[in-house]
This record gives C-alpha cells, sequence and structure tokens, in this order.
C-alpha cells in the first residue's frame, strides 16, 4: 500500500484537515509585518512551536497563503493505512 499525498489550494479542504487533526494556524514569531501574518505553519498538539508560534485568524492565515502563491500538500493517510499530520506548504 502506498501513502495517500495530496495537494490543494481549497480553503475549506485545508481548514478541515487541519482540525480533523486538532492544529490551529500559526506564524513564526518576530517574521509578522504590520498588518499581515508573518511564515506561516499550522501547530499541531504535541508539537515543537511553544513559544515560537503566533496563533493566527483563518482569514489572517488564508489572506496570507494566497498572497504568497502557496499550496497545502498534506498526507491524508500513511502507507501502513494510519493516520498522519504530515504537511508542508509549496509553491502553487
Amino acid at each position: 500500500m502506498s501513502s495517500d499525498t495530496r495537494t490543494t489550494t481549497d480553503h475549506d479542504e485545508i481548514r478541515r484537515w487541519v482540525e480533523e487533526h486538532d492544529g490551529r494556524p500559526v506564524s513564526v514569531r518576530g517574521t509578522e509585518g504590520a498588518a499581515e501574518a508573518g511564515v506561516l505553519r499550522i501547530d499541531f498538539p504535541g508539537g515543537s512551536g511553544d513559544d515560537r508560534f503566533e496563533e493566527v485568524s483563518w482569514d489572517d492565515w488564508f489572506a496570507k497563503f494566497d498572497e504568497e502563491k502557496l499550496a497545502f500538500l498534506y498526507q491524508a493517510q500513511k502507507a501502513d493505512g494510519g493516520d498522519s499530520t504530515f504537511f508542508k506548504l509549496v509553491s502553487r
């Protein structure tokens, strides 16, 4: 069996996948601009972000996502059939 990896720019699909895995939209603290989110990330429970991340609204996260012309690559399922929280942001 192979892993199931997908790439999308659909906001609803991204948000649904992140929230199903108890993730939250964040930016890297210290990289934000005056009126926009900084470097985008998703923080999952038990992740290593702790004090490095600043939680941002989905609206702000997606505004930066679209402005930077990003796509969301994520692993819907591991090769063994298990759940995964692997993702990365890539250029469209």
